[in-house]
């Protein structure tokens, strides 16, 4: 469910009156000239260690060569980035599109102008791949799906779930996020449920999506919404692997976990909150190959913003708001009530336990992704919540290698993607360059100086800068040091 803010639309709006974007149709991917970065340190996505003063050869959509004092191709323009880091696109495993516009969630906002300017803002972000896990409408998503594969429109690569599988009158809830009947299939029966699955599939669905939840959200004394029958959700599950598809489950209890673990589920697609994972999930999980999703910002973005209004003046988090949005993070009264709302202290309870039972499964070896449920809610913001994802990651007991290897190698695993995550020869050229040393100081995640997608840069100013990062020179030239960000 994502945020699509006026000056989004304005943004996706303004490049298609530009004399660039009039070929919006045309692939929007890198020139045939050759583009090198040179003198970086290198973080590639594999967990490897930093490679510094190395040179990036891109071509065209692709990495061409890698390697340190690498010869100049012929006519190449050539960007110095030396004390900067390059490290592979971000890819989230759980994000919405079309959900959310300013401060409100609901149907009307599932249009084309609104899913392309979040699209756009990820992109902004470093985050240039997404995986929308349900809620979506066909055909506008397909077709979205398509034009961004195809590189036709500006903004992240889209993949996703289309409608998805929930209960009837349960998870997710309708009134409360003024969901359309076509957004969610709400099967009564397994025969239903294996209809839903083909629907899907036929539509050409990257996964299948259930949603196993009583939406208490562990807090003391909520009425629990109508859960999801276990014979309803193995329906799905089994049909859906015969339709070769894969299944991703949100949940937030540890019953459930299991519960679908064992049922065959292939992906939980939120952390467990209720309590400690345990070895007996573990071992499930193992045997199962199940991967794993934590989605810390979660929790935390039903809180965060009450309790720091000063982020407000931080260009970087900025960027990312609606005026309707910032106008509500400086209410005092909103900020007041929902630091009191039980939701609240709930939600402190759950991100503490998420990030320990994180570092717990990493540990064990569970096939972990990256994702945040951005853009399903007003307060889970596209791209600046992924950057937050990463940080919390730290928070929790990774190192920043570990985290940056997670937002990007590890996540494209996931959604087995091979042509990005990584920087090597013949992938994808979806690089960020950000300023100083993320391993050392992982404020600087949140320098960007450039965003390169698809071997084509992308035009700023990104966030937390003033002014776009476009310098460049042909052949042996140099471009100029960016200034440093706020």
């Amino acid at each position: 469910m994502p945020p699509c803010r006026p000056a989004l639309i304005a943004l996706v709006t303004g490049l298609l009156a530009s004399p660039v974007a009039a070929h919006a149709r045309t692939p929007h991917t890198g020139t045939a000239t050759p583009v090198m970065l040179r003198h970086a340190s290198v973080i590639d996505g594999t967990g490897g260690a930093v490679r510094p003063d190395t040179d990036i050869i891109i071509q065209g959509d692709h990495i061409t060569a890698t390697g340190h004092a690498l010869h100049v191709p012929a006519h190449a323009r050539v960007i110095e980035l030396g004390g900067q880091t390059i490290m592979p696109g971000l890819v989230s495993d759980h994000s919405h599109v079309g959900q959310v516009s300013g401060t409100s969630n609901g149907e009307v906002n599932y249009t084309r102008a609104n899913i392309l300017a979040a699209l756009a803002q990820y992109e902004h972000y470093g985050v240039l791949t997404i995986t929308a896990l349900g809620l979506n409408r066909s055909p506008l998503f397909d077709d979205l799906r398509r034009e961004q594969h195809a590189g036709l429109n500006p903004g992240a690569d889209l993949y996703g779930v289309d409608q998805g599988i929930g209960a009837p009158d349960g998870v997710p809830p309708e009134n409360m996020f003024h969901l359309g009947a076509d957004q969610v299939f709400r099967p009564t029966t397994p025969d239903e449920a294996r209809a839903a699955v083909n629907r899907m599939a036929d539509e050409g669905t990257d996964l299948i999506k259930l949603w196993v939840d009583d939406f208490r959200n562990g807090v003391p004394g909520a009425h629990p919404l109508p859960k999801m029958r276990p014979e309803i959700y193995r329906a799905a599950i089994a049909q859906a692997h015969l339709r070769g598809k894969r299944v991703a489950a949100h949940i937030h209890d540890l019953a459930d976990a299991r519960a679908l673990v064992a049922g065959g589920v292939d992906i939980l697609a939120h952390g467990v909150r209720d309590r400690p994972v345990d070895a007996a999930l573990i071992s499930a999980m193992t045997q199962q190959r199940t991967g794993y999703i934590a989605t810390l910002d979660l929790d935390e973005a039903n809180y965060i913003f009450a309790e720091h209004p000063e982020w407000l003046e931080d260009p970087f988090f900025s960027y990312g708001l609606s005026p309707a949005l910032r106008q509500q993070f400086a209410d005092p009264a909103w900020r007041r009530k929902i630091l009191a709302a039980p939701l609240t202290a709930a939600s402190r309870k759950a991100l503490a336990l998420n990030m320990r039972n994180l570092i717990t499964l990493y540990h064990a070896g569970i096939a972990i992704g990256f994702g945040t449920d951005s853009g399903a809610t007003p307060t889970r913001i596209p791209g600046f919540a992924e950057h937050r994802e990463l940080r919390l990651s730290i928070m929790a007991g990774l190192t920043p290698l570990q985290a940056i290897t997670l937002a990007t190698g590890d996540a494209a695993r996931l959604m087995q993607l091979s042509d990005r995550g990584t920087i090597a020869p013949g992938q994808l050229a979806d690089l960020v360059v950000v300023q100083g040393d993320p391993v050392a100081d992982p404020h600087a995640f949140d320098r960007l100086l450039q965003v390169w997608h698809r071997g084509r840069q992308v035009t700023g100013p990104l966030p937390g800068q003033t002014q776009p990062q476009t310098q460049f020179q042909t052949g042996q030239g140099t471009t100029g040091q960016p200034p440093a960000s706020p």
